[in-house]
């Protein structure tokens, strides 16, 4: 039996260690892929940003003998980066960061890329794909497709956007006193900490706060602009609000019938009213099934079924005490007593 439990035990772990190799394999080939995806990516837009600029450097430099490129389908948008590479490739689930530090409306600057040193505040924030969009930064000429055009009601064939920058490619600037004197601080690391608890219903604020590393100095969220609500055409004013339109009376229930049939089903037995037509329905069906049952003693076959039924229960009833306990026939009785005086005779008689 030991051999058997050590071999159950031997087979489950092997089971284990196939499962979770088979789990870092596909973590291995996720990151891969996704790796990647980010590199063409990269690479399209550098060598689109590459392209422009050589061809308007060419316009510059050759002057007359440029080549012609006001002409042709893509004259109007020549050297414009395509509308595609504004939404980078979206990462899965299980590589994404477990925290979000930045969001609408912080302060970043830029460590890396052609705009590295720059300070502005982040306008948008992409999760899927970890990417923010800074204000200024990063800005490239955009192709407009023709459907943006009519959706949109954009004019030009090309508009100035910024373009997503890599959360890895920026760091949060916090202004700080740590001398006396207020400066702008770049935070190198940062992590996250306690619950955030000033967060307003409705925010879109992370629910966690943030601390700079190694000085626990916490790093606040955003303000953000109290919701604005219009008063529109169908809106309820409020004077029509705190006007008094029902009062609860003992004479009329609190809500039309109709509404309990839809909150619970017509005819369930929960309910406590009952439309006339149901209730006559039911009373009805009781005197039905009373007059078959009057019906069914009228017949021989009936009476005999109601007599034995009775002969049975007053037989039941005789076998009980004055307690509901079942009462001993003369038998067992009987019986019992010639065991007992087999088993312990009389001192004056001998035992056989």
């Amino acid at each position: 039996m030991q051999k058997v439990i050590q071999r159950a035990a031997t087979a489950r772990k092997q089971g284990q260690k196939k499962i979770y190799r088979h789990k870092q394999v596909t973590k291995m080939v996720d990151r891969q892929q996704v790796l990647k995806t980010k590199q063409d990516y990269n690479k399209s837009l550098i060598t689109n940003l590459k392209e422009a600029k050589k061809a308007r450097w060419e316009d510059w430099e050759k002057g007359e003998l440029a080549p012609m490129r006001h002409v042709g389908p893509n004259a109007t948008a020549f050297g414009a980066v395509d509308v595609a590479l504004m939404h980078p490739p979206a990462l899965p689930q299980h590589l994404r960061r477990k925290e979000i530090l930045f969001a609408e409306g912080d302060r970043v600057c830029v460590v890396r890329g052609r705009d590295k040193g720059k300070i502005n505040e982040i306008t948008q924030v992409n999760v899927d794909s970890e990417t923010v969009i800074i204000k200024d930064i990063n800005v490239a000429d955009v192709a407009v497709p023709e459907f943006a055009k009519i959706t949109m009601g954009i004019q030009t064939d090309t508009i100035v956007q910024p373009m997503p920058v890599p959360m890895d490619h920026i760091r949060h600037v916090i202004a700080l006193d740590l001398t006396n004197t207020t400066k702008d601080h770049i935070v190198q690391h940062a992590y996250a900490g306690a619950p955030f608890l000033e967060r307003a219903a409705g925010s879109k604020l992370p629910r966690f706060s943030r601390y700079v590393s190694g000085l626990d100095i916490e790093i606040p969220w955003p303000a953000e602009p109290e919701p604005g609500f219009e008063v529109g055409e169908y809106d309820t004013r409020g004077n029509e609000v705190s006007d008094v339109s029902w009062v609860p009376s003992l004479d009329n229930p609190p809500f039309p019938s109709t509404v309990i049939d839809e909150l619970r089903n017509k005819y369930s037995r929960f309910r406590t009213r009952h439309d006339a037509e149901y209730v006559k329905k039911m009373v009805m069906e009781e005197y039905r099934q009373e007059y078959l049952k009057s019906q069914s003693l009228l017949t021989p076959k009936g009476e005999a079924r109601q007599l034995n039924a009775t002969t049975n229960s007053e037989a039941k009833k005789a076998k009980l005490d004055k307690n509901g306990n079942v009462l001993m026939d003369k038998e067992t009785r009987t019986f019992i007593k010639k065991y007992f005086k087999t088993i312990n005779p009389p001192k004056d008689q001998p035992s056989v």
